[in-house]
């Protein structure tokens, strides 16, 4: 690797590290930024009914339709090829059916729900911590990417309240905690960005913020970003996570295994400032719920 990652020097520091997080997680100065990685907190041995990375949601892709040999393994290009010969209602469909299974939220989902957080960032497609958050009994609603690929519409996302209901922007402002879903989700209308064509655009404005809501904007000034579950070894998986971050707070940690990571992800997190917490994403959740 050309770059190194400045680690905590021993499991007790990344401890202590995470440790002080959790407290300024509960006093609202930390945005969660959460990831499909997620799925590893699940009780042991249980497997996730929904996929849980990109990777398998490839695969998921694969086991419904013939896949050219570059489009194997890339959710995204797999999506695009069925997009653009099964029609953008099968790739819709298939999605549905891919995270029709409810997932139950974690005792980190639950957590989080319960400290009244202003912005949560939630990039995969399963409904877990919206579910942890009407099961605490929250005030909450959401904001989530759409496809503006053949809706004839201006818009790059939709609001929803609490109950699923599509609603204002201007609702947004009175919610304590704002779900904020970049790539859309399953519940509770069926917005996924998958497809390279749902990018396309998406990408060519994203660097001057238009497809970002200005209430994120809002809740993320000052505010620091700590990416659990989160790879980073996809272009698009970096772009994202660089630009939901712009004009935010100027420290940010990422829970991480240095053993998996790519040349790329170790230059993402050098460049953008990232500091690495080198601890078991179990390990990791136990101390920011207080159960360690």
């Amino acid at each position: 690797m050309t770059m190194a990652l400045a680690l905590p020097d021993t499991t007790a520091a990344a401890e202590d590290l995470l440790a002080d997080l959790a407290a300024d997680l509960r006093q609202g100065r930390v945005v969660p930024y959460l990831g499909a990685g997620l799925a590893q907190l699940l009780t042991p041995g249980a497997a996730s009914p929904a996929p849980a990375t990109p990777e398998a949601l490839a695969d998921f892709f694969a086991g419904k339709a013939a896949l050219p040999r570059r489009a194997k393994g890339n959710a995204w290009a797999s999506a695009q090829h069925i997009e653009s010969y099964k029609h953008r209602s099968t790739l819709s469909a298939w999605m549905a059916e891919a995270f029709q299974a409810p997932v139950a939220p974690t005792a980190l989902h639950l957590h989080l729900a319960g400290l009244g957080l202003p912005l949560i960032v939630d990039t995969w497609y399963d409904g877990a911590m919206r579910s942890a958050l009407a099961a605490q009994g929250a005030d909450w609603g959401e904001v989530q990417g759409i496809s503006r690929a053949g809706i004839g519409e201006d818009r790059w996302y939709r609001f929803y309240d609490a109950g699923g209901a599509e609603v204002g922007r201007d609702a947004a402002a009175g919610w304590t905690t704002l779900l904020y879903k970049p790539h859309g989700g399953a519940l509770p209308a069926r917005n996924f960005l998958i497809s390279d064509a749902d990018y396309v655009e998406v990408l060519t404005e994203i660097d001057i913020q238009t497809p970002i809501p200005d209430v994120v904007k809002e809740r993320r000034r000052d505010r620091g970003f700590l990416f659990l579950g989160c790879r980073f070894h996809d272009q698009l998986l970096r772009t994202y996570a660089r630009q939901v971050t712009k004009r935010s707070g100027p420290t940010h940690h990422a829970v991480v295994d240095p053993d998996v990571l790519t040349r790329n992800e170790v230059k993402f997190l050098v460049s953008q400032g990232v500091t690495p917490i080198a601890l078991p994403l179990k390990r990791a959740a136990a101390i920011l719920a207080g159960a360690a």
